[in-house]
């Protein structure tokens, strides 16, 4: 594995009298592929949302490619570098599917309109919605729009990804579709972070798993040893529920 895109030393969030993140601390490789693991409210999302800066940490060091984050000028350029992955898709209604994924390399990454088209194809292509580059949001099914919401980061070409459930809020039938173009990625060597509660998804796609419970990382380490032979009680609770892992 490569050098250190991501490293978060000592991270705390606070909102108000709650402290929703304590002393986090973990590294993310080039090439990694890390699950973030953990039962609701454990602090997974808020993590997430801290690491692409749409939380502010209340305290810590949150380093790209050895640089303070919390002291870069140009907040949306890091957050092309380091692209989120919604649960929620957060697509832009208005447009259709292609101006979805032009729209960060005009807007942000200055690119000229038909340098961004060919880009935004090439990315919709790969995870299977050229076909459907005229329609519009409404029109497309939760699988779908995830997979556009996935192409958009790409096109970005982003050295991390980060997933914020991003099957949460698809039906059953669709959650393959996603979770198959995540693999896809894997193999290519994306390096990502995936806060997921499919266990068999983290198992087979990630190279390391992250638990956490109540604000803190209870337990980290390879699949095998977080998912089969995890040697906290916290985490052996958790596991329980999910059976055929």
């Amino acid at each position: 594995m490569g050098d250190k895109i991501i490293e978060i030393k000592h991270l705390t969030k606070h909102f108000g009298e709650h402290e929703v993140l304590k002393d986090i601390n973990f590294s993310v490789k080039k090439g990694d592929v890390t699950s973030i693991i953990g039962s609701s409210g454990s602090g997974k999302s808020t993590l997430l949302r801290c690491i692409n800066l749409l939380e502010i940490p209340s305290g810590g060091e949150i380093l790209y490619k050895n640089q303070n984050v919390l002291e870069m000028k140009n907040i949306p350029e890091y957050r092309s570098k380091v692209g989120m992955v919604f649960q929620s898709f957060n697509l832009f209604d208005n447009m259709n599917v292609l101006q979805n994924c032009m729209i960060g390399l005009t807007k942000v990454l200055k690119e000229d309109k038909e340098q961004a088209k060919k880009e935004a194809l090439h990315y919709l292509e790969k995870v299977g919605m050229s076909p459907y580059i005229n329609a519009k949001p409404k029109q497309l099914s939760g699988g779908q729009k995830q997979r556009v919401a996935i192409a958009r980061e790409l096109a970005m070409k982003p050295d991390v990804l980060l997933f914020d459930e991003p099957t949460s809020a698809l039906d059953p039938q669709m959650v393959g579709e996603v979770l198959n173009v995540i693999k896809t990625l894997a193999k290519e060597g994306f390096t990502m972070i995936i806060v997921t509660h499919e266990m068999a998804f983290a198992r087979d796609v990630s190279n390391y798993v992250v638990y956490m419970n109540d604000g803190i990382i209870c337990e980290e380490g390879t699949p095998d040893k977080i998912l089969k032979n995890p040697e906290k009680e916290e985490t052996k609770n958790f596991l329980e529920r999910f059976i055929n892992i």
